[in-house]
């Protein structure tokens, strides 16, 4: 009776979850739709969107695209958990006799059947969706050959450190707190070897040469007071047609990319405020501040994880040998949904962050430029940029556009007559 409540419990946290952001998703898209009819002449005369309903029709496909594939996804979990395949499959890596050997196999299945799941739901939004919308670049041949080295290079990453979870699990004391030092190393490791290892698997990234934008770069960084040639264009072409830029690394590893099709797509001013934007995050240290961000939210969630095994509740639901590797499973699955839920609070603080970097490519270029960059990436990316605010409080990391133009102006009219952004005695130029 405990383990039929236990699974009643289990399925309605995952599907609860999932149902409450399917209602977000069919709220935001209604209200984009209400919204753009309302804001037509704004989308077209300032996003530069010759044809907003082809940008809500975007919309529309890649949200059901992606909901039907989450739903699909959760599906499958629900039906191998609770048909007996996983337990029997536990049950049969039990026989390996080491409980290493068990995790590498149970942790790299995972990784391979995850991977698996999403193959048709990649193959419809490359070669259905992006493709019918312009976006798509990539020939089956070259799809197939970044699935692959994704998924050798998932599998790498995770299975390793699913083992040394589950070893400090049956030798350290405290084992929640060295998963939690572990996970925080990755975090740094990562964000250093992502930019020089692992994003070069995928893509060329050549230093700015010689050149008007070369020069116009060297501007910005000469503006801020900084000097470094670690800013790339990257050949975003050989698979999409979008356009960004990011920042990315600390200390020696870190970069500012430019994708090819933005360089292609934005005049100069706007390029350089869109780096002046970047190089904001750098000199103010949000990469850091976002480890230390991580950390903390890896803190409660190993704590929480570390409770739900050592209580045994976890293997309530499913009837599966109660191993370290299938304990931590069904734990990650359980905070999955909590960790979903408590996005916002992850989000408050990027929002703060981006304000910030827009405010300093305004203190460095002019609003101007930033605005019509910011107009560039929407129409570039047939972006619908007006999300409804639960929608936006769950999913948003930056600030909606129309916002963030209006701010932009805002704070360029604001400096024309003298005034600062920036809080009296404050020090423009602290960084990492």
């Amino acid at each position: 009776m405990l383990s039929l409540v236990a699974g009643v419990l289990f399925v309605a946290l995952l599907a609860g979850t999932e149902a409450f952001f399917t209602l977000l998703s069919v709220l935001n898209l209604r209200h984009q739709e209400r919204t753009v009819e309302a804001e037509r002449e704004w989308v077209v005369e300032e996003l530069g969107i010759d044809d907003p309903e082809r940008a809500l029709a975007y919309e529309r496909v890649s949200t059901g695209v992606g909901t039907l594939q989450s739903w699909v996804t959760l599906g499958v979990l629900l039906l191998v958990l609770f048909s007996g395949v996983f337990g029997e499959v536990a049950a049969t890596l039990t026989g390996l006799d080491s409980a290493l050997l068990e995790t590498a196999v149970f942790v790299g299945g995972v990784v391979l059947v995850a991977r698996l799941v999403g193959v048709p739901f990649d193959l419809v939004k490359t070669f259905v969706v992006e493709e019918v919308y312009g976006f798509n670049e990539r020939s089956l041949g070259l799809w197939l050959r970044d699935w692959l080295l994704q998924t050798v290079v998932s599998t790498a990453l995770v299975v390793p450190l699913g083992v040394a979870v589950v070893w400090f699990v049956t030798t350290v004391p405290v084992w929640p707190a060295a998963a939690w030092a572990l996970a925080v190393g990755t975090i740094i490791a990562f964000t250093v070897l992502k930019p020089r290892v692992i994003d070069p698997l995928f893509y060329d990234f050549e230093p700015l040469g010689d050149g008007d934008l070369k020069t116009a770069v060297d501007e910005v960084f000469d503006a801020a007071g900084y000097r470094t040639e670690q800013v790339y264009e990257m050949n975003a072409s050989t698979r999409t047609g979008h356009s960004n830029a990011y920042f990315v690394g600390f200390g020696p590893a870190k970069r500012v990319v430019l994708y090819d099709t933005l360089v292609d797509g934005m005049d100069t001013a706007a390029i350089q405020s869109v780096l002046a934007h970047e190089l904001a995050h750098w000199r103010e240290g949000h990469i850091w501040k976002f480890v230390g961000f991580a950390a903390l939210r890896l803190a409660v969630v190993f704590v929480a994880l570390g409770a739900l095994v050592a209580s045994g509740v976890v293997y309530l639901p499913v009837a599966a040998p109660q191993t370290p590797y299938v304990g931590l499973f069904l734990g990650a699955l359980v905070l999955a949904p909590l960790n979903r839920l408590t996005s916002p609070l992850e989000n408050y603080v990027s929002l703060q962050y981006e304000r910030d970097a827009d405010a300093y490519a305004v203190e460095v270029t002019d609003g101007a430029a930033m605005a019509r960059a910011l107009s560039t990436l929407a129409a570039d990316n047939l972006s619908v940029p007006f999300p409804h605010p639960w929608y936006e409080t769950f999913h948003y990391d930056h600030p909606p556009i129309p916002e963030r133009i209006r701010r932009v102006r805002d704070l360029a009219d604001r400096s024309a007559d003298g005034q600062s952004d920036r809080p009296p005695g404050s020090d423009p130029s602290t960084g990492d």
